[in-house]
């Protein structure tokens, strides 16, 4: 993993830098679970002090791992969650339920869950210009925001430190919800698949059925 780390370019902060030197405080943000079968929909938001570091390898050595969260051993995911909460500005999450899934679909929960975790962060930084850098596509509708002041970036969770920072905070959080999850749903290997569409995990829905944490239009064809 290390290797296959070692020839993907860093996330970088030069997004961060420009924005920083007009005056914002920059949110990173990123979704984790969109595509699973079943559990919450988790979305992280990260600020780092403006000026936190000018180039990535000022960063300090605690955080120079920071990538992509799915191209990190989960150990080295669990120790980097832990730093960046420590030495970021300001951390939010935000978990949108299976049951709001269901019933507005994926797409419209990850806007809720994108808006969610802004306004978190709008309500503790009050007045100061913030500017969001998301993975992939725009949070909508975000008063105070707009798409104005915003960027979304392809791939961002590879490319920008604050996207790949809130990626891994995504992402241990979920993992370690699914793992609790795990132990009121025995049977399906939530702990291992971390309720993502696996062989093993459709091989469980198909004997033991769906449960309440189970998203119906991604299992539909799984049942039938």
């Amino acid at each position: 993993m290390m290797a296959q780390r070692n020839r993907v370019p860093h996330p970088t902060l030069d997004e961060e830098l420009a924005l920083w030197q007009k005056g914002y405080h920059v949110i990173g943000i990123d979704e984790v679970g969109r595509g699973a079968f079943a559990g919450p929909l988790v979305v992280g938001a990260v600020v780092y002090s403006p000026f936190f570091a000018d180039s990535f390898r000022s960063l300090p050595e605690t955080l120079r791992e920071v990538h992509d969260s799915k191209m990190l051993p989960e150990k080295l995911r669990t120790l980097l969650a832990k730093e960046i909460s420590s030495q970021a500005k300001y951390v939010a999450v935000s978990e949108i339920s299976v049951k709001v899934i269901n019933r507005v679909g994926v797409g419209k929960a990850n806007q809720i869950g994108f808006r969610t975790a802004i306004q978190k962060i709008q309500k503790h930084f009050g007045s100061s210009k913030l500017f969001v850098l998301a993975d992939g596509f725009h949070a909508k509708y975000v008063r105070g925001i707009g798409l104005r002041n915003q960027k979304a970036i392809v791939g961002g969770d590879k490319k920008n430190f604050s996207i790949a920072s809130a990626s891994i905070i995504a992402k241990v959080y979920r993992d370690n919800l699914m793992k609790k999850l795990s132990l009121q749903y025995i049977g399906y290997g939530l702990d291992r698949h971390k309720g993502y569409g696996t062989e093993i995990h459709r091989q469980h829905i198909g004997e033991l059925g769906l449960t309440a944490i189970h998203r119906r239009d991604f299992c539909r064809n799984v049942l039938t």
